[in-house]
This record gives C-alpha cells, structure tokens and sequence, in this order.
C-alpha cells in the first residue's frame, strides 16, 4: 500500500520553499509533501493529521529528519492553539482522502471492498452506520443533495429507510448495492454511490468547516509574502477556496462611490498566483488516476490586516 501526492511539482513550485522557514503540512496522510519539503530545503515542518495511524508514520521521518519534523495529531480548527502567536512561511493542504484510508477496508471509506460503515478519519464520533441508520428521510436526502451534490438524494434516502425497517445497513458493499439496485446504472458510468459516500464522508468529518477554519488560520498565521497552497478534490472543497481567495484578493468594480451607511471592503490580503487553479497532467492522471478531480490553488499573503466579519 502506497500513498503518491498528488501535483506534487506544482505544490512545490508553489510553496517556494527557503532554507530556514517554517511550513504547516495540515494534511500529513502518509507524509509525502512533508518529505518534498523537508527535502527541498533546510526548513523546519509543522504537521497535523486527525488520523491516528498517521502518528507511526511520522514517527520514521521524525527520525530521519533529525528535529525538523515536529508531528501533531487534531484537525485544522486546533492549528491557532498548537502554533500560537508562531507564524510561518506556508501552508499546505491536500483535502484528499489518503491512499492509506481508502485502500484498508476496516475504515469504510470506499465501497471498493466490503468493511464496516465508518469513514471516521479520527476513529472517534458519529460513524457513516449512525447516519444512515438513525437520521431521518428528509435529513438524510438533504445530506445527500448538499454534501454530494447527488440530485437523485430523496430516492436514495427513501431506499435506505426502507431497508433499515428490515436490518441495520452495517457495511460497506450493503450500502453501495443498495443505492446502485435502487438507481441502475451502466457499467462504464461512474458507481451510482459515489456522491452519497462523499456526503457521508463529509458529514462524519465535518470537512467543510474544518476547511473554512483552516483557511482561516492561514490568513492569520501567515507572515507577509507566506504562501497558502491549497489542493481539492471535489467541487465543495474547490469552491471554498477558490470563493475564499476571491474574496481576499479581488476587489469589487465601482468601489469608488460608496452608498449612505456603506463600508468599503478592507484591503486585499492575498495576491491569487492561479486564478484558474491547476489540474494534473495527463501524465500524472495515467500514472495516478486518483489525480484525476484535483485542483491545486496558492495565494501570497500581503501585509494587509487581517478581514474582520463577512465581506462575502
């Protein structure tokens, strides 16, 4: 079982990583940006990950890196406590779920093996089986349409009531057969599951809002010319962030007359390198096709105050 990052190139490039700065890898999953960071410069690493396997993992390039690895399990709301008044040169994000995660069946996360219902990265809290065997239909069809994106949400909700009035759905490949005998499907087209595992996934981790605070905590933490790099997903994810450097960098037309009561947007605090974002090569896609959906996006922080309240 191997772990590849994805563009890593890209993320490095992006980085611009120095000899003595201080970087947050805040999704360290099996360590290979950490790696590519550590190796392209004399600097020191910050990393996080809520997987508690990924600890071991860490634990070897600590050792390899002689004091310039310092590891922490949490999610990307506890970065503010564990890095304090500390403020670093970069931030790096890959919102993917890890190679180590999809490909072990105890966890749950992919319906490509039979395991238990759970897709909990940190092993603790609200497991995929809770939702789906407590929620009721008009929550479980909203979850599904809003963190899926899956228009076909209330047949698929209805299908799961139906089936847990006769047993519990408890796995994987129970859930999965469900959905796709209720939905069809050709076999050439996407699995019909895969937008309701990826609202569950959400749901259980609360992705969205970890993400929000993490991007958050790069305005804040970041010193003037840090850069943030950000690499998604799925559209959700690449959505917040793309909306939050927008916000942050782009000014709105006709500032220049402000209405009676009107407040003028506060001065940038990013300067957006992609506008567009970056999608993998071809090349990369056939080597990993798990590549495939991601987008890489970086900003540089300016020396800007930080934005108070909602300037949406």
């Amino acid at each position: 079982m191997s772990h590849i990052p994805v563009l890593l190139t890209e993320m490095l490039e992006a980085l611009a990583i120095k000899d003595g700065g201080l970087y947050v890898d805040a999704t360290f999953g099996g360590g290979g940006y950490t790696c590519a960071m550590l190796d392209q410069a004399n600097c020191h690493v910050i990393a996080l990950d809520r997987d508690p396997e990924a600890a071991s993992r860490a634990q070897v390039l600590q050792n390899k890196y002689q004091g310039r690895l310092h590891f922490h399990a949490g999610v990307f709301s506890d970065l503010p406590m564990i890095l304090g008044q500390k403020k670093v040169d970069g931030v790096v994000f890959d919102f993917g779920v890890s190679s180590f995660q999809i490909d072990t069946p105890e966890r749950g996360f992919s319906f490509r093996f039979d395991g238990p219902l759970d897709m909990r990265m940190s092993a603790t809290g609200e497991s995929a089986a809770d939702i789906v065997n407590t929620y009721d239909e008009v929550d479980l069809a909203n979850l599904i349409y809003i963190y899926g994106e899956e228009r076909k949400s209330r047949q698929i909700a209805k299908a799961i009531v139906e089936a847990r009035k006769i047993k519990p759905l408890e796995t994987t490949l129970e859930l999965a057969n469900l959905i796709k005998a209720r939905l069809g499907g050709r076999p050439d087209a996407q699995h019909p599951a895969t937008l309701t595992f990826q609202a569950l996934r959400i749901k259980v981790n609360n992705e969205l809002s970890e993400i929000e605070q993490g991007l958050e905590f790069a305005e804040s933490h970041l010193k003037p010319e840090g850069r943030l790099v950000a690499v998604t997903f799925h559209s959700l994810e690449d959505r917040l962030v793309k909306t939050f450097l927008r916000q942050r960098s782009v000014r709105k037309a006709k500032q220049s007359r402000l209405l009676p009561g009107e407040q003028p947007l506060p001065a940038p605090t990013f300067f957006d390198l992609y506008a567009k974002g970056i999608s993998p090569s071809d090349r990369e896609i056939s080597m990993n096709p798990r590549s495939r959906s991601s987008r890489l996006r970086a900003a540089v922080r300016l020396p800007s105050t930080l934005w108070e309240g909602d300037y949406a």
